[in-house]
């Protein structure tokens, strides 16, 4: 019994591992040392601390996205990371939970399905994030074409696009490796899927980075004058945190196979990214909150005016201020 349940505090790790590589088959306490445990102890405590943080913050942006603001197509992917984050943030909470009170692994098919919710949500996240880089690259590299040749419903039907291709690829995943059956296990098949994620997940970062590195070339290089605006410099902090703190994790799902000489470097590194992970959702709707009051008295402000000054799209000079305040002050 007491092995049984010090093992449920690496569920995360074998659970996790096992979608993306060959599942160790010896006892977690055998190889794990003593030392480890702190690492647990405070990682999942900050990751519970953080999330709870994340969920109210992402939870008043659904609300304020979804019933009280007008939707463009920046703000219809916002509203969906938005969502990504906070259904990520929540699996986070219950795992650290789980771990910390120290529940005996449940049914395999159910860890295994949880964990791929969460590369699910991770993936979307990302490749929302990936979208509104790309959105705002082509509005301000070809800003005729974008006003008038664009489809109108575009967003709506990338993140469609974006949520089925993320569920359809890990799901491909977890039946060609052997989640549900060890019968349905295909070596060559699980090979393929593997690659195939990672492959999305190279393409998505790049993606990002060149898109990111485009617009910051037009804002500061380029011969044409693009204005510096608020949706433009919160976009660009929410890449940033991205950058610095969601994307260690996928690394660890792009490199990192776990193997027995390796597997306390490959845990702690794994403890780690998932905090910065949990750190990265939470901090979105932080920027928001930064973004539309930087320069605004506050206790003049609604959580509504805000966050529309964050999604604010036009420049702030002197002759267009008076009327932006009127429109912010319409209920």
């Amino acid at each position: 019994m007491g092995k049984s349940n010090t093992s449920s505090g690496f569920l995360a790790l074998n659970s996790s591992a096992s979608a993306m590589a060959p599942t160790t088959t010896y006892p977690m306490d055998e190889i794990i040392p003593g030392s480890i445990y702190i690492w647990i102890l405070i990682t999942n405590l900050m990751i519970i601390i953080f999330g709870l943080v994340g969920l109210t913050g992402n939870a008043i942006v659904l609300w304020l996205l979804g019933f009280r603001l007008h939707r463009n197509a920046f703000l219809v992917y916002i509203l969906n990371l938005a969502l990504a984050d906070f259904l990520f943030l929540l699996c986070h909470i219950i795992n650290s939970t789980v771990v910390l009170l120290k529940v005996p692994p449940p049914n395999r098919i159910l860890v295994h399905c949880f964990n791929t919710i969460r590369m699910v949500l991770y993936i979307t996240g990302l490749s929302m994030l990936s979208a509104i880089s790309m959105e705002r690259c082509l509005s301000v590299l070809w800003p005729i074409w974008y006003r008038c040749r664009r489809p109108e419903h575009t967003s709506t039907v990338m993140c469609a696009v974006i949520w089925v291709l993320s569920l359809f690829i890990c799901i491909l995943n977890g039946y060609f490796c052997s989640i549900l059956d060890i019968k349905y296990f295909n070596f060559y098949a699980c090979l393929a899927s593997k690659l195939s994620i990672r492959a999305y997940l190279m393409f998505l970062f790049v993606v990002l980075c060149l898109s990111t590195l485009a617009l910051l070339a037009r804002l500061f290089c380029g011969a044409g004058k693009t204005k510096f605006t608020r949706l433009f410099l919160t976009i660009m902090l929410t890449i940033l945190v991205f950058l610095l703190c969601g994307l260690p994790w996928g690394f660890w799902f792009l490199f990192v196979w776990i193997e027995n000489d390796w597997i306390v470097l490959d845990y702690r590194f794994y403890l780690a990214s998932t905090v910065l992970t949990a750190v990265n959702s939470c901090a979105n709707p932080i920027i928001y909150f930064f973004v539309g009051s930087f320069r605004h008295r506050l206790k003049h402000q609604t959580l509504k005016m805000v966050l529309q000054s964050a999604l604010q799209d036009t420049p702030e000079t002197p002759e267009n201020m008076v009327e932006m305040s009127r429109s912010k002050a319409e209920p």
